[in-house]
Order: C-alpha cells, then sequence, then structure tokens
C-alpha cells in the first residue's frame, strides 16, 4: 500500500475521543486508512501534497443528504405548502398520481447530488428525496443506478428507496388528510429490504444499507414493525422524518391519540439505530423517547430556519442525552452553512454562547458517525478511515482558531479537495467526468418538473399565481 502525507496550516485531529487541533499538521494515509495525524511523522511516504492556508477536516457525515433537485426552494417565498404544489389535491389523486420524471432522470439526478454532496466536503451521505413528484415511493432501479453513480464518483453512501403506506391528500380548502394504501407500502419495505441485501457492502464497503420509511403519518404500524425487525437483522439504520410540521402532529394525533415518537415507542419500532429528522415540532415527550430508546435526532438548521424554524435546543437536547447527527436536506448541500445557521439559531434560542463552533463541527463528523456505529468514520485517527475535506482559508480572513473561521467565514465553495477511502475523488474543486454540461442538464431538467406543478396544485393555477415573482416582471421592450 502507498502512503501519502498531507500537511496544511491547520489540521483536526483525534485524541482521547475526541477533536484536537494541529498547527503546521499532516495527515498520513496508507491505503485506504489514516496512518496518523499530528505535526511529524519519521517514516518514509511516497508522496507529499501540501495545502498551505487550508484546514484539513474530517469528511463530513450527512445524515439526510439531498439526492434530488430540490423542490422545498420552491417555497422560499410561497406558501402554505398546500398552494404551492408541496401536497397533492384530491383532483390529482382521483386521476391518478404519476412519476413525473422518467428513469433516466430519476438516474440523473442521483449522480448530480452526489456530485453536489462531495463538493461540499460531505464523504459519507444518506440520500434523502422528494416524494411529493413521485407516483407513490422511490423505486429500485432509480437506487442501482445510484448505487453505480456512488461508486463511479467514490461516495460513501448508505442507499435505499424510500416507501410509505400512504400520502398526504388536500382539498381547494387546504383541509389536509392521509390516504392509504398499506399493501402497496408492504411491497414497497420487501422490495427495498431485497435490495439492502444485494448492495450491502458492495463497493469494497462504501456502499451499505439503510431503510427509508418516508413519513411517521404516513406509515402504519405493521410497515414500521416489519421495517424495524428486518433493519435490526441487517444491522441496518433506519431513518423517518418526524416532528416537521403541524400538520404531522394533527395528524399522527387524529390516526393514534399521541406524539409521534411516542407512537413509534409504543409500537416498539423505535430503537438505537434510527434517525429522526427534524424534531422542530417535537413535544417534550418525544424528547424522551428518544433519549430514552437511544435513537438519534437529525438535525437540519438551513432548511428549519428558511421556513421560520429552529430546534429547540440544541444545548438542551444534548444535555438530557440525547445523540444528534446532522443533515443538510436542501439545496445547496452547504454542510458549512448548515452549521453556521444551527450554530446561530442555538444562540438565538439559548443565549450568546450556548453552543460553540466545535460543538457544532463534532455534530457534523463525530455525531454522524456515532449515529451509525461506525467509530471509523468523523475522525483523522490512526485506523480511521481516509475520509478528509481540505478546506481553503487562503482567501477569508482567518481568526486564530480554524473552527471559529470554519464557523464566521467559509462556505461549501472553499472545499478544495475531496478524498474518500484514501481516493482523491475531488481535485482543485474539479470532479472526473463532472463538468458545466452537468449543471445545464439539471436545470433543463428542474424547469419541466416546475413546468408540471399546476397539475399537483390545489385549485391548478398557472405558475404565475403559484409562484409569483418577486418584482413585476418588466413589459418593456426597449
Amino acid at each position: 500500500m502507498t502512503r501519502t502525507l498531507l500537511s496544511a496550516r491547520w489540521v483536526i485531529g483525534h485524541r482521547d475521543g475526541a477533536h484536537v487541533l494541529h498547527e503546521n499538521g499532516l495527515v498520513v494515509i496508507e491505503g485506504n486508512r489514516v496512518l496518523h495525524s499530528g505535526t511529524r511523522f519519521e517514516g518514509p511516504v511516497d508522496r507529499r501534497i501540501d495545502y498551505g492556508e487550508a484546514v484539513l477536516c474530517p469528511g463530513f457525515v450527512d445524515l439526510d443528504a439531498l439526492s434530488d433537485l430540490d423542490t422545498t426552494i420552491l417555497g422560499f417565498d410561497h406558501g402554505p405548502a398546500w398552494k404551492t404544489g408541496r401536497v397533492w389535491p384530491e383532483s390529482y389523486i382521483a386521476r391518478g398520481p404519476y412519476e413525473m420524471y422518467d428513469p433516466e432522470e430519476l438516474a440523473f439526478q442521483k449522480r448530480f447530488a452526489f456530485a453536489q454532496l462531495i463538493r461540499n466536503g460531505i464523504t459519507t451521505a444518506l440520500p434523502i428525496a422528494s416524494l411529493f413528484y413521485r407516483e407513490w415511493g422511490e423505486t429500485v432501479p432509480e437506487f442501482e443506478a445510484a448505487a453505480r453513480a456512488a461508486e463511479e464518483l467514490g461516495l460513501r453512501v448508505y442507499l435505499g428507496p424510500a416507501y410509505r403506506s400512504g400520502g398526504q391528500v388536500t382539498d381547494d380548502q387546504g383541509t389536509i388528510r392521509a390516504v392509504f394504501d398499506e399493501a402497496r407500502g408492504l411491497r414497497g419495505l420487501e422490495e427495498a429490504a431485497a435490495f439492502a441485501a444485494r448492495i450491502e457492502g458492495s463497493a469494497q464497503g462504501r456502499i451499505r444499507a439503510m431503510f427509508a420509511p418516508d413519513r411517521i403519518e404516513t406509515c402504519t404500524a405493521p410497515l414500521l414493525r416489519r421495517t424495524a425487525a428486518i433493519a435490526a437483522e441487517m444491522g441496518a439504520p433506519v431513518r423517518q422524518h418526524c416532528c416537521q410540521s403541524p400538520v404531522e402532529l394533527r395528524l399522527v394525533q387524529e390516526q393514534h391519540g399521541t406524539s409521534p415518537v411516542d407512537w413509534l415507542a409504543r409500537i416498539g419500532a423505535l430503537g438505537a439505530t434510527w434517525l429522526l429528522p427534524h424534531g422542530t415540532h417535537a413535544t417534550e415527550q418525544d424528547f424522551d423517547r428518544i433519549a430514552e430508546h437511544g435513537a438519534t435526532l437529525v438535525h437540519c438548521p438551513l432548511v428549519s430556519a428558511r421556513h421560520g424554524g429552529m430546534l429547540r435546543s440544541f444545548p438542551a437536547l444534548r444535555e438530557r442525552g440525547i445523540r444528534i447527527g446532522l443533515g443538510t436536506d436542501t439545496w445547496p448541500p452547504d454542510m458549512l452553512l448548515n452549521m453556521q445557521i444551527g450554530l446561530m439559531t442555538a444562540r438565538l434560542s439559548d443565549g450568546p454562547l450556548a453552543l460553540r463552533s466545535g460543538e457544532m463541527l463534532a455534530a457534523a463528523t463525530l455525531g454522524g458517525a456515532e449515529a451509525l456505529n461506525r467509530p471509523d468514520l468523523g475522525r483523522l485517527a490512526a485506523g480511521a478511515m481516509a475520509d478528509i475535506a481540505v478546506i481553503d482559508l487562503s482567501q477569508t480572513l482567518q481568526t486564530p482558531d480554524p473552527v471559529q473561521t470554519l464557523m464566521t467565514s467559509a462556505s461549501g465553495r472553499d472545499v478544495r479537495d475531496v478524498w474518500i477511502d484514501g481516493r482523491r475523488v475531488m481535485q482543485d474543486r474539479r470532479i472526473p467526468g463532472f463538468d458545466a454540461a452537468d449543471h445545464a442538464r439539471a436545470q433543463a431538467q428542474f424547469d419541466r418538473l416546475v413546468a408540471k406543478y399546476p397539475d399537483r396544485t390545489a385549485g391548478h393555477q398557472p405558475l404565475s399565481r403559484i409562484f409569483p415573482p418577486s418584482y413585476a416582471r418588466s413589459q418593456d421592450h426597449e
């Protein structure tokens, strides 16, 4: 195995269970693992790469990683969601939901999204995509294509198509209800389980299985109990969105007479391998159950803050013993911006020093690794996987502390190189086999999807009414 020595002004190393800083530090990679991190290394190496004014950071672990062309950005200035195509109207259901992307488009958007994750220093990802534009759930063929894309690009992923027992439907007055087809949901789970068995450990171990029942309010107890049993047998994580909206809380209360996470616990589904985004509308009872069962809360501060929400509160939940990892769940999948917003909202909630920079970075690295039971991820220590984000600091005003610099001045565009499994998968922001034409293709595909929005929007208004512009559009032809 060859040895590569990376050096930079700063290295975020690891010692005694916590990150440590090495100024004028280095990381030695041997094969696909970290051999050494620190300030000196006396052994022989095959090549040296000096990054200068940069920080070598453990690659980010994204527990809720965008894997499509994000439709939530369409609702940024527009709402409520049922008026802007985020909930199926009854008329759309009556004529039959349909896929708004063809198989080739679905495959392409996974590959495109995976490249964006790498660009932002994300080295381990659990993909998430919207089901609003789908016929029902995600499909095995698109995830087989996703596995091929991840292997080609070098991304470390946990894969599993999303499935569900039901969906949300609205009438023209905005009354939202759930409609169910439990048999269809159970078929989706069995297909996901067969896929999981096939792909587990492929791509030299970079591709692992996960299970993704979509939302608590659109899943039935048999589906979730069966999910828990299969996932436990495989040792695979289960991710399910929960406690993210008042509609969800109302529907779960109507369906089960309790709160979302409490219901998971009551039916015997909740466990230590469960990952729960977002928690912004969780009750005290929900937080109690998360702590009691050892599940992970997946904090997605950027997408929550865009719509006026925040987690209350990161410091208090951590004090309760709740494990917290991070997810991006939106475009751009900028984990640095995500952490910055998370730090700001925690301080808005609990005070100016309620959460410090290092604690937020630990959530994006160690928190995610712990949630996946992967002590070989999220740290630059001997024996860990060589997953490294190289973040350039040469164009920013640096504080005396590089972690604080990341939280005040950096963005995903400052990620210069990315190493995954000891392989450099991005160099000087260039990813092999990915170019500007892919961006143009993604935009054209997104534009076609937007054009179909009136089909699945209550009242079937034209786009100009669903998404009115920020300013009146000029008709001046001078």
